[in-house]
């Protein structure tokens, strides 16, 4: 965790928004360990609109939105209403479970005691496609890139090893620094030093290494979704009697 990440800080910043969240993590480079020094702050949580906002014909207010600068940190908020979330949950979404499973938590720790159990009944093989699919699109932004730059391929590398990681344990683990105790990459650490430090596309960046090092992983994920013994599906029964309690009763 960096200096950025003050829980007073963040919590004091949401106290400030027309938004009651049930939890809000830290996402984004703070969570996959490699935040450079003007990196911006990602928050993400959900909430719960009230009863009589969702059953009519129109509902609104199921995402929110803010980003602004506090005390002289960027910091960008997404929330969603409990339901889109949830359907977003059983998705076999990967970003969902990073944010429920985030250990950087801001607020809202006894929401998240009772939401991590069903979302773990929520890890299935087929998370798979998600981090394929981000895999794919990372490596087609690389490919297009003049001069590559550290961040987009720090970003490779973190999808494919908690891609990896998942399938192969069924936990969730985004930080970098954590998945190469897994891993040992020998390069690791000064790629994510050369990140830091990174304002322009650095000359000394060895692409060629790095895309056949990504390739090599990119196969490790295949084999991984081949081999995962995690089930084929999720728990969309205990998610639908959550969200019907938490509608009902409240938190």
């Amino acid at each position: 965790m960096t200096k950025t990440i003050d829980n007073t800080l963040w919590k004091n910043y949401i106290d400030t928004l027309e938004l009651t969240p049930l939890f809000v993590t830290v996402s984004g480079a703070h969570l996959y360990g490699f935040p450079s020094i003007d990196s911006d702050v990602d928050l993400r949580g959900t909430h719960l609109l009230p009863l009589d906002k969702v059953i009519g014909l129109t509902v609104s207010g199921e995402t929110f939105e803010a980003s602004k600068i506090h005390q002289g940190i960027e910091v960008d908020l997404v929330s969603h209403d409990v339901h889109k979330y949830f359907q977003l949950l059983v998705k076999n979404n990967g970003y969902i479970l990073e944010q429920v499973f985030s250990p950087l938590v801001i607020q809202g720790q006894s929401f998240l005691d009772r939401l991590k159990p069903i979302a773990g009944r929520c890890i299935t093989k087929h998370h798979y496609h998600h981090y394929r699919g981000f895999y794919g699109t990372q490596r087609k932004l690389i490919e297009k890139q003049e001069e590559k730059t550290v961040k987009a391929v720090l970003y490779a590398y973190r999808v494919l090893m908690t891609g990896i990681h998942l399938l192969n344990t069924g936990r969730v683990e985004a930080n970098v620094l954590l998945l190469n105790q897994e891993f040992q990459l020998t390069f690791m650490d000064e790629l994510i030093e050369m990140k830091k430090n990174e304002k322009i596309a650095p000359k000394d960046l060895d692409w060629n290494f790095h895309a056949g090092q990504l390739e090599l992983l990119e196969a490790k994920l295949d084999q991984a979704f081949e081999s995962s013994s995690l089930p084929e599906d999720r728990d969309r029964a205990a998610v639908n009697d959550f969200l019907i309690d938490l509608r009902i009763n409240g938190v």
